[in-house]
């Protein structure tokens, strides 16, 4: 299960992209009873009913009208919780996914866009899931006709680094402080810089910094991270195209990828490396073309 990346500035609750940066769940079917193992992140993380990948294969179970066997599942986790960079979507899309392949004829009963929108339902906004689900970069969201997500194409010119604070905020608590209206104008500029984005990552990554430029959440959220927004301050006014993952704290820098060197127009990961603040974690990864799958 990747890690995602969701927002990239201006693409509010619609652009996410998966990172190379991955979760590792098995399940195995047993006589009865349910057994929740958990290594690496996660600590105090239920292990019952109540876990949050169990919740969600119960509910794909309920879906494929299939009955819920017993259960071992373990979890072997890399991505941060709480830090905006798709645990909570990693865990829904692994659940969807699991329970799929435990029932017969699972994928062909919940195809991958059916599968996409139970976890859209679940997660309740299908920025992190579409690109944990499908991989690569998309662009999704709900109308009339349901849950949609859009692929587009990343130039391999373009990488990135995640800059990860210690300090956890949820997803509730940062949504809390956008306001419920913006001007139409700061709507205006997104609308315009979330489409600069796409064509930016398709093959212009030398307008990024100009594409990620945000006028709708990243400053609201200011008060609940502010050394994630100052660190942001310093990055761009250095030309780094830097945002907020998803819902912070995590800063997430879009750099030139092994190889393209100035090329890419943009900056080498190791400056941004060099950038991260005593305590904080850094890792420079690899945009990743696929979402969900099993193992090799």
């Amino acid at each position: 299960m990747p890690a995602t990346t969701a927002n990239l500035g201006p693409g509010f609750d619609s652009l996410g992209m998966a990172l190379e940066f991955r979760d590792d769940l098995s399940a195995t079917v047993l006589d009865h009873g349910l057994e929740v193992v958990v290594e690496g992140e996660g600590d105090g993380v239920p292990l019952d009913e109540s876990h949050l990948v169990v919740r969600t294969m119960t509910r794909t179970w309920s879906l494929l009208d299939a009955e819920a066997p017993g259960l071992r599942l373990e979890c072997r986790n890399r991505i941060p919780h709480a830090r905006g960079m798709g645990s909570s979507s990693a865990a829904i899309v692994a659940g969807v996914w699991l329970a799929r392949e435990l029932v017969p004829d699972g994928p062909a009963r919940l195809d991958d866009a059916a599968a996409f929108a139970l976890a859209a339902d679940i997660e309740g906004h299908p920025d992190n899931v579409a690109p944990a689900w499908f991989g690569g970069f998309t662009i999704s969201g709900h109308d009339a006709e349901g849950w949609y997500a859009v692929g587009s194409p990343v130039d391999p010119r373009i990488g990135a680094v995640v800059l990860v604070p210690p300090t956890p905020l949820s997803t509730e608590a940062a949504r809390g402080l956008l306001p419920a209206s913006v001007p139409h104008a700061a709507a205006a500029a997104d609308a315009g810089n979330a489409a600069l984005v796409v064509a930016a990552l398709a093959g212009r990554p030398d307008q990024l910094l100009r594409a990620t430029r945000d006028h709708l959440h990243q400053e609201y959220r200011r008060p609940a991270m502010p050394d994630s927004l100052a660190l942001i301050d310093r990055l761009r006014a250095d030309g780094v195209p830097a945002v907020v993952s998803g819902a912070g704290p995590t800063v997430l820098a879009l750099v030139a990828a092994p190889g393209s060197g100035a090329d890419a127009g943009l900056p080498a990961a190791d400056v941004v490396l060099g950038s991260c603040p005593p305590g904080w974690q850094a890792e420079a990864l690899a945009v990743s073309p696929v979402g969900v799958r099993a193992a090799d």
